[in-house]
């Protein structure tokens, strides 16, 4: 089975891999808010129909929906997968925040973003230079010292915030499943046509489980926050994938790896203006110095000299 190769655009690649990051960072706060008044299955199921809805009028319109002609029986296998493990990595995500916090849920998810790198190595045959090698040093040194508050509260903690952190890491490892099976099904579709068929497939997986007449029982906040859900989730899987269509799989998850940085600083911002909302972060200047390894050592592994052609 050949392989899928990217197009070689890599600046609109990274354009695109920062605004996923902006979207993904803010999102566990926004999800945060919106547990506190629905159910992670209804959350879920909702993020997927607004987004399935949206792209397919989008795509009908444009006259660019998918054909079944392009869908052969490797495409149909892999989307399957693919939509069976972004709903497994949307709900264990989910459950796993509820029990911990935001920031921890950043941290832990992250993992996916090096299980890509790593696949993108190993399936896509794709290659590190030293340089890049020493990225990913200078990253995981970073994300130690960042984040050794919130790792000392994983390794002392107990209960439900263990067992939050351990969905957490198990949603991790299905995205990164889901990712890879996304790339490779660049190979006979555009990255729209199967983000939409994703989202169907996820949608009507969850429906049995949702409950939609609680929507209608939401306040303007929680309501409001639901919907920008929806829409990150539209806006940034479509970054995403699109990313994938022009850049490699492992330098697309080197910038993602910048994700948490924006969760920490939007909970700072939030803790200032809303208080009650979010309960703030303590960032010390130990963490400071972190959070600029964790800069330096992905901007080092995507931005290196090899641009795959």
């Amino acid at each position: 089975m050949s392989l899928h190769q990217n197009s070689g655009r890599w600046r609109l690649g990274l354009a695109l891999s920062l605004l996923t990051v902006l979207l993904w960072g803010i999102l566990p706060i926004a999800l945060a808010v919106v547990l506190q008044a629905l159910d992670v299955y209804t959350v879920v199921w909702f993020r997927f129909l607004v987004s399935f809805v949206l792209l397919a009028t989008y795509l009908g319109v444009r006259g660019e929906l998918p054909k079944l002609r392009q869908i052969h029986s490797n495409s149909g296998k892999l989307l399957a997968i693919a939509a069976i493990m972004l709903a497994a990595n949307y709900f264990l995500f989910m459950q796993g925040l509820g029990l911990t916090s935001p920031a921890n849920a950043e941290v832990l998810i992250q993992l996916s973003t090096l299980l890509l790198g790593l696949g993108g190595l190993v399936i896509f045959q794709e290659r590190y230079t030293l340089q890049q090698w020493l990225g990913v040093g200078i990253l995981t040194c970073g994300y130690v010292v960042f984040f050794r508050e919130q790792l000392t509260n994983l390794i002392t903690a107990h209960g439900t915030y263990i067992f939050g952190s351990g969905l957490i890491v198990l949603g991790a490892a299905v995205w990164a499943i889901y990712a890879l099976a996304q790339k490779q099904l660049l190979q006979s579709l555009s990255s729209s046509n199967i983000m939409m068929m994703i989202y169907g497939l996820c949608t009507l997986l969850l429906t049995p489980f949702a409950t939609p007449e609680a929507i209608f029982k939401l306040n303007g906040l929680h309501l409001g926050t639901l919907i920008f859900c929806g829409l990150n989730t539209l806006i940034a899987y479509g970054a995403f994938a699109e990313s994938l269509e022009h850049w490699e799989a492992s330098r697309v998850s080197a910038v993602l790896a910048l994700a948490p940085i924006v969760t920490l600083m939007a909970v700072e911002l939030v803790a200032i203006f809303t208080p009650t909302l979010i309960p703030p972060e303590n960032i010390t200047l130990i963490g400071i110095l972190g959070a600029g390894l964790v800069v330096a050592g992905s901007m080092a592994i995507a931005l290196g000299k090899s641009f795959n052609r």
